[in-house]
Parts: C-alpha cells; structure tokens; sequence
C-alpha cells in the first residue's frame, strides 16, 4: 500500500528502486499474521531516534517469536544507503520490518529457522503546521497482553485501530480516543495523546495496553528540560473534556494539534506549539 510513487525498497541484500512485492502467499506472515514493523522519518536531512527505531523492531520480532536477522548498526547503515536515493530536502518514512516464513510442527507458531526482512523507504511530506485532528468516542478498546501482541509493533494490531477509525469518521471525527481494558483513556487509534492543563502536561500511563511511543518519550524528555511539569498519570474521558489543549504524538508527523473532542473544543495553543518547536530544536542540533 504506497502513500507515493517514491518509493526504495531493500530485500536479500539490495536496493531496488520500487515498492518491491517480499511476501510468498505460503510465508507465515501472509498466512497468519506474524508481520511486525517500525516507522522513522528523514526530514531535513537529519533521523531523529532513527537508533531506537531500528531496535524496537527487534524486539517487536521477538515478541511475536520470530528470530530477528540484522542489528541495529547494520540497519542504520542500510538506510543510510538507501536514504541517497532521495533529494537532500525530500521528507522520507523509514519502515524496517520483519515476517515468519515458515511454520514449526503445528504450522500456527513461527520457526526459528529463518525469518523476512524489507527496509521500505517511501516519500511522504510531514503534515503542515496549521494541520489539526478532531477526536471521536470509540467502542473498541485497546486490548491487553494476555490477549495481544501489545509490546510489539506488530500488523496485527491495525484492524483494531482501523475499526477505531472507521467508526468515528462516520460521525466526523478525524481520530479516535480509545480505552483501556479498564475503561481509561490509552491513546488514540493512530499515536499517542497528550493533554494539557493549567500549564501542566499528562500523558495516559504506560500499563501494557498500548505503546508507548519513542516520539512520546522524546517530548516528555524535552518538555521537562525546557522546565515544563510532566504528568504520566491515569487519564479519564472527563479529563480530556476540561483539558486547555490536547495533541497527538506520533512518528508520521510528530505533533498533530487536536481541535476538539466531541463537543470540546480546544485552541492550538502555547504548549502544543512549543512542543513542536522543542522537537525540531532538538532534532536539528543532533
């Protein structure tokens, strides 16, 4: 599924200049699921977290059981030749992924033996700074670890978050705010959310039910240097509908300000804007 027409794509030790096909119908990952993935962005000319991107899908490969095949060195390297590809201004997402090929004796469980691996590079300009989202009531909720994969990045989480999504656009919203197992709010169906209040910044807790971001991280590393008050607390609906701003946190574009929450309306206001800011700041220094 290409957003563009630029797309590199790195399979069996090379670079090829299209959205290469990777997966065989019998391979594990088509069959049953076991597909996991990272995402990361080139944009003027810097990889910010790029490292624990790159580490993270390992990991993600473990949890799904499948034996992950390159470090995290050599796929800094690997990008980073393939990121000449592209024009030295252009925006890039970074997808490094892996799937099971085969199955062990029952064919349901992934085999050691060998495992697939892709870098798909594909141009993608970040989302303009004036670009907001407005947020929606789901009924689905984030699941927790004794039913799903939930510290992985992992494919098979999505149609959850799909669903999220197609429920709530069909009453306008552009997001959703989704729940825990326990009815609190985890994120939203696309990235991690933040909210503001009286000056002071929360974030859902990290509990299992969802990840918790390395974007997410990286603001709550910012905004505490810069001398903001962080919060990683429980966070009800009720919270979000007196809150003086809300935004999303994710790799595709970093900050995205949310204007409203069901009937709550919000400005785009000082925090979330200096957010964005803190982050190019950093992302740019590096």
């Amino acid at each position: 599924m290409a957003i563009s027409s630029n797309v590199r794509t790195y399979f069996n030790g090379t670079w090829h200049n299209e959205d290469l096909m990777v997966m065989r119908a019998a391979d594990h990952g088509s069959w049953l699921g076991t597909t996991v993935f990272d995402g990361a962005r080139y944009v003027q000319g810097v990889t910010p977290d790029l490292e624990p991107h790159c580490t993270r899908v390992n990991r993600s490969a473990e949890a799904l059981m499948l034996t992950p095949t390159v470090s995290t060195e050599d796929m800094l390297a690997i990008v980073a030749e393939g990121l000449t590809g592209f024009a030295p201004d252009a925006a890039v997402y970074i997808r490094p992924m892996y799937w099971g090929i085969h199955g062990d004796s029952s064919a349901i469980a992934p085999s050691p033996d060998e495992t697939g691996f892709a870098i798909c590079l594909e141009e993608i300009a970040m989302a303009p700074d004036t670009a907001s989202t407005t947020l929606g009531h789901t009924r689905f909720r984030r699941p927790v670890m004794e039913s799903s994969v939930v510290n992985a990045k992992a494919g098979c989480l999505y149609p959850n978050n799909a669903r999220m999504l197609a429920e709530v656009r069909q009453r306008g919203f552009g997001n959703a705010l989704a729940a825990d197992a326990m009815g609190n709010v985890a994120e939203s169906a696309t990235a991690n959310v933040f909210m503001v209040k009286d000056g002071e910044v929360f974030t859902p807790i990290a509990n299992g039910t969802f990840l918790a971001g390395i974007t997410r991280a990286r603001h709550m590393t910012n905004l505490r240097a810069n001398g903001y008050t962080v919060h990683e607390t429980v966070l009800s609906f009720d919270d979000f509908e007196t809150a003086d701003e809300v935004f999303l946190s994710g790799n595709m574009n970093k900050v995205t300000p949310v204007s409203a929450f069901e009937d709550t309306s919000y400005q785009i206001g000082p925090v979330t804007r200096a957010v964005r800011d803190m982050y190019w700041d950093w992302a740019l220094s590096e």
